[in-house]
């Protein structure tokens, strides 16, 4: 049976899609590797986001392309990437043997059959809707904690996004197949369950007629060895208090939201096509906190977008100064084709929003260290991440770090600790964004 070399781009929604291709590979028999020089056929999960994706995912398939002249005998595209430049991926890319687009992993096995039989230029794609048949999922590592992707697609139509016409309209995965598929994550270890979507807010109002989350966060609850529940990906118009009081009241939901506001003012928020507004926003955030008065809120941002203004900017900088959030992400607007956006008048200067974007970066880096410091003396469940034995000492996350976003908890401890095991540390000083502490 052939040996497969899989990689995985892009976001945690991309890496669930990439576990379940895995999991079709491995039912029907194919062997995985993690040796492209010994593989004999490559895939690669792309993602098309915005340009600096694009550019890994197109450099990854040039790369594993040189590899057919060793011992490669077939490389397959599937992912963002390839759902959306579908029209012209084979041609400008003629290395690739096949593409798949996002509705169509489950074709994989099918795919890697044919090409190793001869058929090149193979396309496979699915209507965006319902979801692929894909029974199985194979979890990469680290193997405490895992992501449940609750929805498919997106139904907001920002100007600056093409995840619509990547990933089709809104479409949430029924209640008892979540529930089943989390059940099967915590029997595989999973201590930690992350909630994700391309918004997890707005969770069963296509099948259900009213949002969902809340119920879908009791029922995941009551899986006996998930431990900890985050949620990723929640648009803050769509917050409700039934979902706060949830959150308050299940000891196992996580004190923390994502909430990708991308701007603070009217006029950018409107041409940016989303559905809130400065006040909305510090409305909802008071709220927030009231409810939670212990939340640690992440949020991600754009500068320079088109039509933003230095004004804008200094506007958006007294935001992010007032509202002080735990984590802050930020992204120079990326002008992607296909997008309304694209065409609009006022585009920005590279320099210009990588500026703006470093400004609002030391800004949020101040803001963090002064939270960090505070912390002095606080005591927390950590969740033990590694071990780092040149230093005799352990990383772990708290309710505070969602992976590879956030910081860590570096502490000491006289037992030996596994991966995935909570224990409370108390924080004794912090490092930059990470904390450091010691177990008691």
């Amino acid at each position: 049976m052939a040996l497969i070399y899989f990689v995985s781009l892009g976001c945690d929604k991309n890496r669930v899609d990439s576990e379940k291709m895995l999991g079709c590979l491995s039912e029907k028999g194919f062997d995985i590797t993690d040796d492209e020089d010994l593989a004999d056929v490559a895939v690669v999960n792309t993602c098309g986001f915005i340009l600096d994706a694009k550019e890994e995912s197109i450099e990854t398939i040039i790369g594993l392309g040189k590899k057919k002249e060793e011992n490669l005998k077939a490389l397959i595209v599937t992912g963002c990437l390839a759902e959306r430049y579908k029209d012209e991926i084979l041609e400008e890319l003629p290395e690739i043997d096949a593409v798949l687009g996002t509705n169509s992993y489950d074709e994989l096995p099918k795919v890697v059959g044919k090409v190793l039989g001869g058929t090149s230029h193979l396309k496979s794609f699915k209507p965006l809707s319902g979801f692929p048949e894909a029974k199985k999922r194979q979890v990469l590592p680290p193997y405490h904690y895992g992501y449940l992707k609750i929805a498919e697609g997106c139904d907001k139509r920002c100007t600056y996004c093409a995840i619509p016409d990547m990933r089709g309209p809104y479409r949430s995965v029924p209640l008892e197949d979540l529930v089943k598929e989390a059940t099967s994550l915590s029997e595989n270890g999973v201590k930690e369950l992350i909630l994700v979507a391309q918004e997890t807010t707005v969770y069963g109002e296509d099948i259900y007629g009213s949002k969902k989350l809340p119920l879908l966060l009791r029922e995941l609850s009551g899986i006996e060895d998930i431990e900890w529940i985050r949620l990723l990906y929640c648009y803050p118009e769509e917050i409700t208090d039934e979902l706060l009081f949830e959150m308050r009241d299940n000891e196992k939901v996580l004190h923390y939201l994502d909430l990708p506001i991308q701007h603070s003012e009217d006029n950018i928020l409107k041409k940016m096509g989303r559905r809130t507004n400065r006040k909305g926003l510090l409305d909802k955030i008071r709220r927030i906190r009231q409810i939670v008065p212990d939340i640690s809120l992440r949020t991600t941002l754009i500068s320079g977008f088109p039509g933003e203004s230095e004004d804008d900017h200094e506007k958006l900088l007294d935001f992010v100064r007032k509202v002080k959030f735990d984590r802050l992400g930020v992204f120079p607007y990326s002008r992607e084709e296909g997008t309304k956006a694209f065409d609009f008048e006022g585009q920005i200067e590279g320099d210009v929003k990588k500026r703006r974007s470093d400004e609002i970066m030391v800004l949020q880096q101040e803001i963090s260290f002064e939270k960090n410091k505070s912390l002095k003396g606080s005591v927390f469940p950590v969740m033990v991440e590694g071990y780092i034995p040149e230093d005799r000492i352990y990383v772990g996350r708290s309710f505070r770090d969602a992976p590879d976003i956030d910081g860590y908890v570096f502490f000491e401890s006289v037992r030996g600790l596994m991966s995935g095991r909570i224990v409370k540390v108390k924080v004794t000083g912090y490092d930059g964004y990470d904390l450091i502490g010691e177990m008691i």
